[in-house]
């Protein structure tokens, strides 16, 4: 059976991780099934958003150890491997939720933290417990560093312990946790708020908080400066602008309102 299956609604593609036997553990095909499915909605204009989700108790437990050799890497089996996956989210002009419904182990993390927003419910457990088989979250810091304080990162990968949704929000690894009958509404409220946004300034606005922080200050300037002209030029621009003096929806807006 397929690791990640697909369905599409309203322009939101969901990928669901139904690998339950193996905990939805990052081998090869799920590794590659995720990969093919944020490269086909990058592909498919109609698709304004991709949310990530699972089925059983488990979002992701890291490693699938039953791949992994000696010196082997999470993802390795596949065509593309673990750091190619994350990048690809992070680089991905369409938004990427993360509906986290199960528990997040080792590698799973990254997956949590490189998603553009991520929402858990609340009775889920988080850990980075690598060092607990003599191994460390080396590929996935590069994705979840940039979101950890110093010292939470530092507690959380020499510990290796489980750790509550909530706790995993106030350290900023994932945005916030809810109960879980709320769960839907929150990551719901979100995809509205994205229809409603153009569709090419989405894309643009997630790359300026990976792009712009390591620019020094006058270089930063200098090419927002250039991108923001472009941006007023630009034909999705002209028609937000027209939109906003009439008082009327940009014609990419959907708010679920016919009338």
């Amino acid at each position: 059976m397929d690791p990640v299956q697909r369905t599409t609604t309203r322009g939101v593609l969901k990928v669901t991780l139904v690998d339950v036997e193996h905990r939805n553990a990052l081998g090869g095909a799920l590794v590659q099934g995720l990969y093919d499915a944020i490269a086909d909605a990058n592909a498919d204009p109609r698709i304004r958003a991709v949310v990530l989700t699972n089925e059983g108790n488990t979002f992701c437990a890291g490693a699938n150890l039953k791949q992994q050799g000696a010196g082997a890497t999470p993802g390795a089996t596949a065509t593309v491997g673990l750091d190619e996956l994350l990048r690809s989210i992070q680089t991905s002009p369409t938004p990427i939720l993360g509906r986290i419904a199960g528990h997040v182990v080792g590698g799973g993390n990254g997956l949590a933290a490189a998603l553009d927003v991520s929402i858990a419910a609340d009775d889920v457990k988080f850990g980075f417990t690598e060092v607990r088989l003599g191994v460390v979250p080396a590929i996935i810091s590069v994705v979840c560093l940039p979101k950890l304080r110093r010292a939470d990162a530092l507690e959380t990968f020499l510990r290796g312990h489980r750790f509550s949704a909530a706790r995993a929000a106030e350290m900023g690894l994932i945005n916030r946790a809810v109960p879980r009958d709320q769960l839907d509404a929150a990551i719901e409220e979100v995809l509205a708020d994205l229809r409603l946004g153009g569709p090419e300034a989405l894309g643009v606005a997630k790359r300026l908080v990976y792009e712009v922080p390591d620019l020094p200050q006058d270089d930063a300037f200098r090419q927002m400066s250039r991108l923001s002209a472009e941006l007023f030029r630009s034909r999705e621009a002209a028609e937000g602008i027209a939109a906003f003096a009439t008082r009327r929806k940009p014609t990419w807006a959907d708010d679920g309102d016919d009338a």
